[in-house]
């Protein structure tokens, strides 16, 4: 079944609203992406105005910038330690903007949004 991101059919009194035109194509939404953990698997979206999305189903590595030194490297992406968006995330290993993961060289937050962006980006989490 379709995701409609359109206007309810109820009030907010609890009655019907009638509709006054049909539902436009530009009011469909589409699955969440669920990036996990394997090896990368993309799928290209056409948007809006011909515009296009990446939408990252799987990928094992990650682009880490390290605060400290400004210094960008690519790390292994081992697990998924915490989640703030959905704690069933962690279990699942499903990455996602704000998730700490845990990559070859340490602990790693989620900057980039893997399902929108294509690609997985993160800040190393310095102790």
């Amino acid at each position: 079944m379709a995701i409609w991101q359109g206007k309810s059919l109820k009030k907010p009194t609890g009655g019907r609203r009638k509709m006054i035109r049909g539902k436009r194509k530009s009011e469909l939404g589409r699955e969440a992406a669920e990036t996990k953990i394997g090896e990368r698997r993309s799928k290209k979206i056409r948007t809006k105005g011909g515009n296009s999305k990446v939408r990252l189903a799987n990928d094992n590595r990650i682009n880490v910038v390290n605060p400290e030194n400004n210094k960008m490297e690519v790390a292994e992406v081992l697990n998924v330690i915490e989640n703030p968006a959905n704690t069933q995330f962690v279990r699942r290993n499903i990455i996602n903007k704000g998730a700490v993961v845990e990559t070859s060289i340490g602990k790693v937050k989620v900057t980039s949004r893997p399902g929108q962006d294509g690609i997985i980006n993160g800040v190393l989490i310095v102790e």
